[in-house]
């Protein structure tokens, strides 16, 4: 018994050792993590200003060409060697033209200014479009460069003047859509080729036409004044003229022999001006030669007098109360005509806007037997 507690006790006294004899491992506490240094603060970088109007995008250069004189900023096609193709790439400066050039298209940019440099040896342009830029002025050396030049299409810029100097045998000359208000005596008087000249929508008034501004123009076919300022018809119009248009203007009246030296003149327009019965000699539009006549919107109460080959004619927006065809037949309702040749070749007659009811009285279907449209 003795013998069995003592094992007992000896194996008691092991266990206890052995347990005391191991250390306690404990796990590592992960390390606490810094925090990240805060960034240093820069100073804020001084921009400069854009040296232009922001809304003025970046320019377009073009393809590479196989022309070595061809600007980056244009389209030098080899199918067109004598064409170069500048538009719609939002430039502000005229490149070097080649000399090569004939045809030039500047349209849709952001020019500002025509210098001379630009064209010194482009003494062969027949075409040049600089349509909707930003033209303020022309170096007076442009056009001396330019004696071949033919076309020049101007419109949609900010002249403020017609330009001095202009080769004289230019033939077409777009100028609409500016801001001109001034045209230089002697400007047209030596540019007998021209033979369209558009000043519409522009600040032209009476004083700024004189006497003999258009005179020297022999072979005028179209001048445009229409969208101006005027008050007066414009005097010394060459006789040769085929289209005169004088829309939105604040012309009152007409004198009475204003077209009669006119030898080719068939369209006339004169809408939205200030005209009325006072203001139309009775016989002023009794003219032969004369196809399609505008007096839309003004204040007419009759309809006047007109000649029996006009073939259109525009009365609509006027005060008028009553139409007698009786009164404006160029030939008597009564005589019997046949040939067809004689009567009246109104085609298309207007007259809605005014104080008029339908129907449309008898007459005028008897005297105008070649009416196709009459509006009331």
């Amino acid at each position: 018994m003795k013998a069995v507690l003592g094992f007992c006790s000896l194996l008691v006294l092991l266990l206890t050792t052995d347990v005391s004899g191991q250390r306690v491992r404990l796990r590592p506490k992960p390390p606490i993590p810094k925090k990240p240094p805060a960034p240093k603060k820069l100073a804020p970088k001084t921009e400069l200003e854009p040296q232009e109007p922001t809304d003025f995008p970046p320019p377009i250069l073009g393809p590479p060409s196989s022309f070595a004189d061809c600007p980056r900023e244009c389209f030098c096609p080899p199918s067109y060697p004598n064409a170069l193709y500048c538009e719609n790439r939002n430039l502000r400066n005229i490149p070097i033209i080649p000399s090569r050039t004939h045809y030039l298209y500047l349209q849709n940019n952001y020019i500002v200014q025509v210098t001379a440099d630009s064209f010194n040896n482009a003494t062969e342009l027949k075409w040049i479009n600089l349509g909707n830029n930003r033209i303020r002025s022309i170096d007076k050396q442009v056009f001396e460069k330019l004696p071949n030049l033919l076309y020049l299409y101007m419109e949609r810029n900010q002249l403020k003047e017609v330009p001095s100097d202009l080769p004289v045998g230019l033939e077409q000359l777009q100028l609409s859509r500016n801001q001109i208000s001034k045209i230089a005596p002697g400007t047209f008087s030596k540019m007998k080729h021209l033979v369209l000249l558009d000043l519409n929508h522009n600040r032209i008034s009476d004083s700024n036409l004189g006497k003999n501004i258009f005179k020297d123009l022999k072979n005028l076919i179209q001048l445009n004044l229409a969208h101006n300022i005027l008050r007066r018809m414009p005097t010394n119009i060459p006789n040769g003229v085929f289209q005169l248009f004088l829309d939105r203007n604040n012309i009152e009246d007409i004198p009475r022999d204003y077209f009669k030296d006119f030898t080719n003149i068939a369209f006339v327009r004169l809408n939205y001006n200030q005209l009325s019965d006072k203001g139309l000699p009775k016989m002023v539009f009794n003219i032969s030669t004369l196809l399609d006549l505008h007096l839309a919107h003004n204040k007419l109460s009759t309809v006047p007098m007109f000649n029996s080959h006009l073939e259109h004619l525009h009365l609509n927006n006027n005060n008028i109360e009553s139409i007698n065809g009786t009164e404006i037949c160029p030939f008597k309702l009564s005589e019997d005509v046949h040939d067809a040749n004689d009567m009246p070749k109104l085609r298309y007659l207007r007259l809605d806007g005014n104080h008029l009811s339908p129907p449309i009285p008898a007459d005028i279907i008897m005297c105008f037997r070649h009416l196709h449209s009459i509006v009331i």
